[in-house]
């Protein structure tokens, strides 16, 4: 049955935060900090944190200019 389902995510990680209550999303932002410690990347490379914590800024950000915060 699996294979069947689309290899991709159907939902954006910015999709899937907006679902979040404000706890969960600082609760996701401290996990993804721990990320770095288990993820190589290159020396080029932003650490892999950075994407989900700009991801959960923004939506931080969007949240308190709606009065959500």
């Amino acid at each position: 049955m699996a294979r069947f389902l689309p290899n991709e995510d159907p939902f954006t990680l910015e999709d899937q935060l907006k679902i979040l209550g404000n706890d969960e999303l600082l609760d996701f932002w401290e996990e993804s900090q721990m990320l770095d410690k288990y993820l190589e990347n290159a020396e080029h490379e932003a650490p892999p944190s950075a994407h989900y914590e700009n991801a959960i800024l923004n939506e931080l950000r969007l949240r308190h200019s709606m009065g959500r915060i």
